[in-house]
């Protein structure tokens, strides 16, 4: 499902990076290929060699492609004979020519992170059907692709029962990267956790910024403009929203700036990585919808590394039940929640891991 939504916007993409202006500009790099400037190991020839190839949120985007960086970095720890480097990609335009180059570098695993990467990774991995490929948020479908996806619809589900129950305002936000599934995703469970906690409570909180039924919303365009993020949550805070949930990489950096800021006039749901351990405004955030990258690339890494041919299917899906989604721990604001509501929260990661409460997505990963 999600290959098929990916090739449906590529033209999307192509208007989207042309308005983002800057990641046009950086295809100029892309005759460059990879090479050994941020190898994070030996040069011994026995090493297992894994190397990665960023989206354009780069390698400090305080979101997926640092949490898919410290995932090797944690197989290499586990396994002194890896040997881990990356790329980084300034542009869409980048993505075949940095995975060519690696394969070139006869690389023993390459990894892709992201959801715009599926094309280029299908490409190239079937150009190259003998080369070991792995990827983040995507499932190109192709054999010598292992696919690493994750159903944060669950744990956002929780987040926007969570942001329901603290507004002051009885309005919510949240905005994206692009309208792509690993984005779309994180949207829909936040709004179907706050239609739950409007059909519990009998209350009326609104979404601003996503409507599930049409998929439409607020959107950066952009994975790496700070200014870009602030501007969305800026409009939405306008219109009523005091927390706001960013999906858009490092872009979203901007609005928690903003609500560090404000003085508590907004809190911010984080994404992908707990941001009290990632970005500089703990303060301003009430949790993360964790997406657990890390351990997913560390064991893929492993097993590659060990010998073991990783495969299209079945693949790896995390979700509440098996820990490779989840809440992060409520910080700054753990005296600020409420004992019911936490109970609450943490009774929704039960039912929904048990069945009992089913969340649906058009975005959500199949294996």
């Amino acid at each position: 499902m999600e290959g098929d939504v990916l090739r449906s916007v590529r033209g999307m993409r192509i208007a989207s990076a042309i308005a983002a202006g800057g990641l046009v500009l950086g295809a100029a790099a892309c005759g460059e290929a990879p090479d050994d400037d941020n190898n994070a190991g030996g040069s011994g020839d026995k090493k297992y060699s894994a190397c990665m190839v960023t989206d354009v949120g780069g390698i400090d985007d305080k979101s997926f492609n640092t949490s898919a960086w410290k995932g090797l970095e944690e197989a290499k720890k586990a396994n002194d004979n890896i040997d881990i480097k990356y790329v980084a990609s300034k542009a869409e335009a980048d993505y075949e020519v940095n995975l060519t180059g690696y394969v070139n570098q006869k690389c023993d695993f390459i990894l892709a992170v992201g959801g715009l990467m599926s094309d280029a990774t299908k490409k190239i991995a079937a150009a190259n059907p003998n080369q070991q490929f792995g990827i983040v948020d995507a499932n190109p479908a192709t054999a010598n692709v292992y696919p690493m996806q994750f159903d944060t619809a669950q744990a956002a589900f929780q987040a926007g029962y969570l942001a329901a129950g603290m507004s002051k305002s009885g309005k919510v936000g949240t905005y994206g990267g692009l309208p792509i599934p690993p984005v779309t995703i994180f949207m829909d469970g936040f709004a179907d956790g706050v239609a739950h906690y409007n059909k519990t409570k009998s209350k009326n909180v609104q979404v601003l910024g996503w409507n599930k039924e049409t998929q439409k919303g607020s959107f950066t365009n952009d994975f790496a403009k700070q200014d870009e993020g602030k501007k969305v949550s800026d409009a939405l805070v306008a219109q009523g929203a005091d927390i706001v949930m960013p999906v858009a990489g490092g872009a979203g950096l901007g609005t928690t700036a903003a609500a560090k800021a404000s003085g508590g006039k907004y809190s911010v749901v984080w994404v992908d990585v707990d941001g009290c351990e990632s970005t500089p405004d703990c303060a301003a955030l009430l949790t993360t919808v964790v997406k657990n990258i890390p351990d997913a690339v560390k064991d893929a890494v492993l097993k590659a590394a060990g010998g073991e041919k990783l495969a299209a299917t079945p693949g790896f899906v995390g979700n509440l039940a098996n820990n490779g989604v989840s809440i992060a721990p409520y910080h700054d604001f753990d005296s600020k929640v409420p004992a019911d509501l936490k109970a609450e929260v943490e009774k929704l990661k039960a039912d929904i891991a048990a069945g009992t409460i089913t969340v649906t997505s058009k975005a959500q990963p199949t294996k």
